[in-house]
């Protein structure tokens, strides 16, 4: 059997500053390919080149990437600031619905950063343009200045549920990660569960309940040096087993309408 497809989301970029471009950062290619031991494709996420009814049918899973554009705040019925920061339609408009179909079909998906983000308000949350920004919150944004070791070390310590599907995954209740990000859940979604969270309360890990398939997110990044860390390498092979597992009962259902 061939190599399972995990679909990563793409994010608009500019080459030299100038050529446009559908990106993909090379640690997502390399935990999709080396830890959850899937075929990495990258998927540009603009709906005047795909739909997502290609995507589910080409894609046995997906991974919903970081990303410096942030989710446009109509899509959870507040208004444009300046605390918002950049968007990219292109990806709202292709990721929601995406996930949303996911969730419906069992269709498995990981989301990190921004695509933990895009989940929850996927199934009707909203978010907080600037976490830092809150009574009694951290600074849970990327280091502005060193190496990218420095940006991506552990940061703080995340909590998970007792009992509940990180904590088993993990076979630890408090793990250490890192943190890049500036925005976060401000109020969970429909069938959204909050199961982990930093040491300030602030919603570090997710799923839904009830749904079908694998819908594990994650706030901070785990494809950095998902090889050999202890928490992204398990995360990263539940992922690519429930995507094996997909491709199997797809192709085992083909199978019987043949």
């Amino acid at each position: 059997m061939t190599r399972p497809v995990i679909g990563i989301i793409g994010n608009h970029h500019l080459l030299n500053d100038e050529y446009p471009a559908h990106a993909g950062g090379a640690m997502n290619s390399c935990a999709v390919a080396q830890v959850a031991e899937c075929l990495p494709v990258i998927v540009p996420a603009d709906p005047s080149v795909v739909t997502v009814e290609d995507l589910l049918d080409t894609c046995d899973g997906f991974l919903l990437t970081g990303g410096r554009p942030n989710v446009h705040p109509n899509e959870y019925g507040e208004a444009e600031t300046p605390a918002h920061g950049a968007f990219d339609r292109n990806r709202d408009a292709i990721t929601l619905p995406l996930i949303r179909a996911c969730v419906e079909r069992g269709q498995p998906f990981l989301g990190v950063c921004r695509g933990f983000q895009e989940v929850n308000v996927a199934m009707g949350g909203s978010l907080w343009p600037e976490i830092r920004d809150l009574p009694g919150r951290d600074n849970h944004r990327m280091p502005p200045n060193g190496t990218i070791e420095e940006k991506f070390a552990m940061r703080h310590v995340v909590s998970f549920v007792e009992g509940g599907p990180f904590h088993r995954l993990m076979g630890a209740q408090k793990v250490m990660t890192n943190s890049l990000h500036g925005q976060g859940i401000k109020a969970a979604g429909d069938r959204v569960v909050i199961d982990g969270t930093a040491p300030d309360g602030t919603p570090e890990a997710i799923y839904i309940d009830g749904a079908p398939g694998f819908t594990l997110s994650v706030q901070w990044h785990p494809e950095w040096n998902a090889a050999a860390d202890p928490v992204s390498r398990p995360l990263f092979s539940a992922f690519g087993q429930a995507v094996r597992d997909w491709q199997a009962h797809k192709t085992g259902t083909a199978r019987l309408r043949a």
